[in-house]
């Protein structure tokens, strides 16, 4: 998410908190404070409150529900976005250009995938959660890439960006696919009718954004009663926002997609994706043991996280430039790479929310999840810290970026 977010900004910010909020690293920096107040809070007396909170009544679903299916369809929204703006005119517009984070994204998924299944396809295992460590949390990697050693390669970041982005692409997909409830017919039918009114908007040349917005709260609605997660709501009604605006005589119209995105980005970095984090992050661990780790979902979430992605990303690349079908990016070194390639295993925010969809109705299960994806990603950022701290540096990354 590298839009600029200056004219989106209060005017009257302090110039020390407008320089926090432009800074690249910021959005890691609260979603990683999020979490860990999350644990506080999850570990102490206020638990009791936090929990009856989550789960209070409001309009007919809970807190939780409402921050999980709504806020959540605000980020799909966002991740829409940025994948249809990076496949038609960015980092992903050509073949070339994807086929490097493609092939790495790929392997990433499969290399958590086979070690997660290889701890939990007995009898005492749990499958179902198969994809929870299958995507890169974009916003917390970037930021510790940006706050560990910001004298990488610039094109080691473009890779690790690219990479997200299609991470995430893969698991809306694996969501779509693998994580649906029973369907519920006529709601279905609702949502294909208001897709087709969103898509002959676009067809027709509507710029306005107020109409396919209106029209995103009622698929919304259809989506959440049809079985399929809400959340894809988001993506659907992404994919339709125009984007280009039309030329109205001598000037350019704004761009209704870059528009959007732009005014997002605030919301979704700074409140939605860290109160997620507030809210299913945290997990007590009271009575827990250290043996606990040793259960095959939290195990086989941790090392799917840790070694899994590392593993799947370095061997796709390494066959790919063996084979001469792609570079190394441009100045960066293998030492650097590998240590991108650990940061890949940090998968907080979209981990979290499949473990929450693998495992419906089983709180147990959720925190052993909550417990793998926190210690799996911990290891993974410590791991990569390391490794770039004690690779050989590069250009500095340009903060503006």
């Amino acid at each position: 998410m590298k839009a600029p977010r200056k004219k989106f900004l209060p005017a009257r910010l302090t110039p020390a908190l407008r320089a926090f909020l432009d800074n690249s690293a910021s959005g890691g920096i609260v979603l990683m404070a999020a979490a860990a107040l999350a644990l506080l809070v999850a570990n102490s007396p206020l638990a009791g409150a936090y929990a009856e909170a989550l789960h209070a009544e409001l309009g007919g679903l809970s807190v939780l529900h409402w921050i999980n299916d709504a806020l959540m369809a605000v980020f799909f929204l966002m991740v829409g976005l940025e994948i249809k703006r990076e496949m038609i005119e960015g980092q992903l517009s050509s073949w070339p250009r994807r086929i490097l984070p493609g092939a790495a994204a790929l392997g990433g998924m499969i290399g958590p995938a086979i070690v997660y299944l290889a701890f939990n396809l007995g009898e005492a295992g749990h499958p179902k959660g198969w994809a929870i460590a299958s995507a890169t949390d974009i916003a917390f990697a970037l930021g510790v890439l940006a706050l560990v050693c910001p004298r990488v390669p610039i094109s080691l970041r473009v890779f690790l960006t690219a990479l997200a982005i299609i991470d995430d692409l893969g698991a809306v997909v694996i969501i779509a696919l693998f994580y649906a409830g029973d369907v519920n017919a006529v709601a279905l039918a609702g949502a294909v009718v208001v897709t087709l009114a969103l898509i002959g908007l676009n067809r027709i040349g509507t710029t306005r954004l107020s109409p396919y917005l209106a029209l995103g709260a009622v698929l919304w609605f259809c989506v959440l009663q049809s079985g399929i997660h809400a959340t894809i709501a988001g993506v659907v009604l992404a994919m339709t926002i125009p984007l280009r605006g039309r030329a109205p005589g001598a000037g350019q119209a704004p761009a209704p997609l870059a528009t959007l995105e732009h005014a997002l980005q605030p919301w979704v970095t700074y409140l939605i994706v860290p109160v997620f984090g507030f809210a299913n992050a945290g997990v007590s661990f009271a009575g827990l043991s250290l043996g606990a780790l040793a259960d095959p979902v939290p195990l086989g979430v941790t090392l799917g996280l840790f070694i899994g992605k590392q593993v799947g990303v370095m061997l796709t690349v390494a066959a790919l430039i063996r084979l001469r079908l792609a570079e190394l990016p441009s100045g960066a070194t293998w030492m650097q790479f590998y240590g991108v390639a650990l940061l890949c295993g940090i998968g907080f925010t979209m981990s979290l929310f499949i473990g929450l969809l693998a495992f419906p109705g089983a709180p147990l299960l959720q925190d052993e999840v909550k417990l793998g994806v926190l210690l799996g990603s911990l290891l993974s950022t410590i791991a990569g810290a390391i490794v770039l701290r004690c690779s050989t540096a590069g250009p500095k990354i340009d903060s503006a970026d």
